[in-house]
């Protein structure tokens, strides 16, 4: 579905990621791991076009995406949401997921999407006419996936969907995505949580310096020493 070949990118004369090879396949779940300053959010953010790649080439669904703006990789399917739930405060539940559709792919289908977001979330169909401002934190994470889902993407990339989350709100996060994921959608996840991570999706890369130093399938990374030794504390 999606492939990345030698990807660099850079904030103004920083690199800060080098040549990332990676690909998720149709209907594929795959992680991102790695320490804080690995590259991951910014692997997410060059995909989306939120970075311009500096070398390398991406290409969805046979489309290079390197001449296209954000708001063009948006429409061919590619919801990114954000790490630290970013919701529009000052407008209600409703109005936030509204926007997710803004696309014309997906502005067709608003209702529809709309009443499905709200069967996986019940909790914001409860809460649709409330500020989101007022929202608890994992509400608000309810919300931005929700809002990401509104676009109908073919692939949905995660960005620390559980950071700041409270132990049984992260389990409904997690149990929230896998369930996404089952309906057929594509997964791009990063992750700092990476026993959990490993749980949800098939394969995954280790990012370190910008760089992919292994990747694998997940069982074999969770029974790795290194990535013992590095992330899960044995």
């Amino acid at each position: 579905m999606i492939e990345l070949t030698g990807v660099a990118a850079s904030y103004g004369s920083v690199k800060a990621i080098s040549d990332i090879t990676l690909r998720v396949g149709e209907g594929e779940a795959v992680g991102l791991l790695g320490a804080n300053g690995a590259g991951k959010s910014t692997t997410l953010r060059t995909i989306s076009g939120l970075l311009k790649l500096t070398s390398g080439k991406i290409t969805f669904m046979g489309q290079d995406l390197a001449s296209l703006l954000p708001h063009q990789i948006t429409e061919l399917g590619i919801a990114h949401v954000p790490e630290g739930r970013q919701v529009f405060p000052e407008m209600t539940v409703h109005e936030n997921l509204e926007i997710g559709s803004y696309a014309p792919r997906a502005k067709i289908d608003r209702a529809r999407s709309l009443d499905l977001v709200y069967t996986i979330f019940p909790k914001l169909a409860e809460r649709k006419d409330q500020l989101a401002g007022t929202m608890s934190g994992g509400e608000q994470q309810m919300l931005v996936v929700g809002r990401g889902l509104m676009l109908k993407p073919r692939l949905l990339m995660l960005d620390e969907p559980s950071l700041g989350l409270s132990p049984v709100m992260c389990d409904v996060t997690f149990e929230k995505i896998q369930e996404i994921h089952k309906m057929g959608t594509s997964i791009l996840l990063v992750e700092q949580n990476v026993s959990r991570a490993l749980s949800l999706v098939q394969r995954a890369y280790v990012l370190e310096g910008g760089k992919v130093i292994m990747h694998g399938q997940s069982q074999d990374l969770l029974n790795n020493p290194q990535v013992q030794a590095a992330y899960l504390g044995i």
